[in-house]
């Protein structure tokens, strides 16, 4: 019983650092996709239109929508985990203080190993953060919401939000550009890898909950309808 007790506190213990470390790697990925300048990621679009137009700091920003969005999961009855919670604040905060220490970068022969950078570091933390299984993000969760209430496919919800966070940040001064499309091309594919990569092994015993390797929410098909929301313990990969 003992032995048991300790491999599953090894495991929950493992699940928490690489949860807060994939966190943390997701909000100093997108400040240096801010620094390379080159086009930022969908909703690092809208947060930098907001921030450049009430004074606020990109990653406090990333904070008051994270929250926003995740008060919309009451009505569509979502139910957030730690991990739901953690994001809101862990990105806000690492992306504010990695723009601290990485300052602006002027050569495009800088920038665009950056903006590369960004964007594998990006992959590297989503495996990170949903291999842990301690909840989707805020995002995610308005998306998974979104589709039960319209019945509409998780393709077609997620890419009207995208579509609108993307349009109303650039409206706002909000950076687009090629590693914007350069993102949405790798990010799926980097973070798929990653998640593989990542998966923790399975705890067994008494009282031990089974951490699963692949995302117990299947990918629907294009063009179906609702899909169940994720539990606590799951998380929506980027498509």
């Amino acid at each position: 019983m003992a032995r048991t007790t300790d491999r599953s506190t090894t495991h929950l213990t493992r699940r928490l650092v690489q949860l807060y470390v994939g966190l943390a790697l997701y909000g100093a990925s997108s400040a240096l996709l801010v620094r390379a300048g080159l086009g930022l990621e969908p909703w690092g679009v809208l947060h930098q239109g907001l921030a450049e137009r009430t004074g606020i700091s990109i990653g406090v920003v990333s904070i008051i929508v994270g929250a926003v969005v995740l008060l919309l999961w009451i009505p569509l009855r979502q139910r957030p985990g730690l991990g739901t919670v953690s994001n809101v604040f862990v990105v806000g905060l690492a992306m504010d203080g990695t723009l601290a220490v990485v300052g602006d970068l002027d050569a495009l022969g800088v920038r665009i190993p950056v903006m590369v950078l960004g964007i594998v570091l990006n992959g590297v933390a989503t495996g990170l953060y949903i291999a842990a299984r301690f909840g989707p993000g805020p995002r995610d969760g308005l998306m998974t919401g979104l589709n039960q209430i319209t019945g509409r496919s998780i393709r077609l919800v997620r890419t009207a939000i995208e579509v609108a966070v993307v349009v109303t940040g650039f409206l706002l001064g909000g950076s687009l550009g090629a590693g914007t499309v350069l993102y949405a091309l790798a990010i799926g594919p980097l973070a798929q890898l990653f998640l593989r990569l990542f998966a923790l092994p399975e705890a067994s015993g008494p009282g031990v909950v089974v951490a699963p390797r692949e995302p117990s929410t299947p990918a629907p098909a294009a063009g179906s309808g609702p899909v169940a929301a994720p539990t606590s313990g799951q998380a929506i990969l980027p498509q």
